[in-house]
């Protein structure tokens, strides 16, 4: 029986980052960049005024105030978008507007807020404050702005947007199938006959696969027919760049997904040392070789697998370096005690302290989604480790949909 750790090596052993593609800005949100990017052009790319007020030359200006205004000639009117066609020259001046180009002869800008505003003769209150963006302030011409392997987000494909770029190359966000199999599932919301349940993985897997940026594609429930699963999973296979299933893979009579992939492709089962999610499987099937992922069918199950080792997954598939399992260290709020020879996940809740502190919240069983919808994090407890203490540091998978 392999550890996680061990499992999850090797599950990533036969994963690849998906091929870098240009991508439009709109679509690589998320996304890693598989090139550096440089500006085609300075930032700002011509001088231009950063308030609402008129263009004048800061020595004209230099001693006014509300007692002693300066009188000027105003020669133009500059809105953000036309470009100047007159000279600001002493004693004259031009109205500009907030990131208008800055005519030439002006060395300063006086917010509207500091004059009359009036028109053809404006009244100057106040000397010059500056307010002028000068070229290349931000980026110089040819600058790298952003770095090979950088995740994108909105903030940095608007600085792409910004340097002349329309399309960036990047590794695209994987297609993921999820496939429910098991003839008591019936969809969320149904009315539930006897010895049925709500499927729960599939719209639970949904999510988390798009919290990850995921693009997802959802099966009908598949019953426990063989010849329907080798159907999906053949539809699956032609589709997507990941497939997971849930359900049928632990020891039972009718684990349809044991019986039909065990045939396919190079797929194996086996029992990895952890509690929750001991009965695993992974592979590849499909020509072109399709990589999937089997999870367990009880719900906590199926999550703690899913952080444990399709969030790894995914995370490869982008292009990121940071697949593991893994959040960081935290406190343990509360004892308690853990399976001999597992690595157990136990739902847990943060703790208000100085030091970062989880607690444990709820029965532990793989079946209970009360204690798992109340959960911030999932504490990694050690297979040596038979009592946790008060005190002791453990690692965490932090479920909080704002830090992952």
């Amino acid at each position: 029986m392999r550890t996680p750790q061990e499992y999850l090596a090797s599950i990533l052993n036969g994963i690849a980052p998906l091929a870098a593609t240009s991508l439009d800005l709109a679509e690589a949100n998320g996304c890693v960049l598989a090139e550096d990017v440089h500006a085609m052009w300075a930032l700002p790319s011509f001088a231009n005024s950063a308030m609402d007020g008129y263009a004048v030359i800061a020595s004209d200006v230099a001693d006014a105030s509300v007692s002693h205004p300066v009188a000027l000639q105003v020669i133009e009117d500059i809105p953000a978008g036309s470009w100047p066609l007159l000279e600001v020259t002493s004693g004259t001046a031009a109205r500009i507007m907030t990131g208008a180009p800055l005519p030439v002869g002006a060395d300063g800008v006086v917010r509207v807020e500091h004059t009359d505003g009036a028109m053809p003769v404006v009244l100057v209150h106040s000397p010059s404050g500056g307010h002028i963006r000068s070229i290349g302030e931000d980026v110089q011409p040819g600058e790298q702005v952003l770095n090979q392997g950088q995740v994108l987000s909105a903030r940095t494909i608007a600085l792409a947007a910004a340097v002349g770029r329309s399309t960036v190359l990047a590794h695209p966000n994987p297609r993921v199938a999820v496939i429910s199999t098991g003839s008591e599932l019936v969809e969320p919301g149904q009315p539930l006959a006897a010895g049925q349940i709500s499927d729960v993985n599939g719209v639970m897997l949904e999510i988390s696969l798009r919290e990850l940026g995921a693009l997802v594609i959802r099966s009908s429930i598949v019953d426990d027919h063989a010849d329907a699963l080798r159907q999906a999973l053949d539809d699956a296979a032609q589709q997507a760049d990941l497939i997971i299933t849930t359900g049928g893979v632990s020891m039972g009579a009718h684990d349809t997904v044991k019986e039909v992939l065990s045939s396919l492709g190079t797929v194996t089962f086996e029992r990895v040392a952890m509690q929750p999610g001991m009965p695993q499987g992974c592979g590849h099937i499909g020509s072109p070789p399709t990589p999937i992922v089997t999870l367990p069918g009880n719900p906590v199950s199926a999550l703690v697998s899913f952080e444990a080792f399709v969030r790894p997954v995914i995370r490869r598939l982008q292009g990121r370096e940071d697949s593991k399992f893994s959040s960081g260290e935290v406190i343990a709020g509360a004892a308690f005690s853990s399976p001999k020879d597992k690595l157990q996940f136990v739902r847990a809740r943060f703790s208000s302290g100085s030091a970062l502190t989880a607690t444990p919240i709820g029965a532990q069983g793989s079946h209970i989604l009360g204690g798992l919808a109340q959960a911030e994090c999932l504490l990694v407890v050690p297979a040596e480790v038979e009592l946790v203490s008060v005190g002791d540091t453990l690692a965490f998978i932090d479920l909080r949909r704002e830090s992952r």
